[in-house]
């Protein structure tokens, strides 16, 4: 004898937007330029590499990694 057990119906739902998705941004791979601002890259450890605008930073820097190295 079988039990008659509830079924459940299985409705497929769609989307039927009409509307388009939103445009994709253009993704910004460096920074912008800034004219006048002279900047050099440090490297602080093997995997850190930043990026001063000064020597008051370069030196605030040193003290706290004394093997960073200036490298452009």
């Amino acid at each position: 004898m079988q039990r008659d057990l509830p079924r459940k119906s299985l409705s497929i739902k769609k989307n039927n937007n009409t509307t388009m998705p939103r445009k994709k941004r253009q993704l910004i791979l460096t920074q912008p330029v800034r004219d006048g601002l002279k900047t050099f890259k440090v490297r602080l450890d093997a995997r850190t590499v930043i990026t001063l605008a000064s020597k008051k930073a370069l030196d605030f820097w040193k003290e706290r990694y004394p093997n960073a190295v200036v490298i452009g």
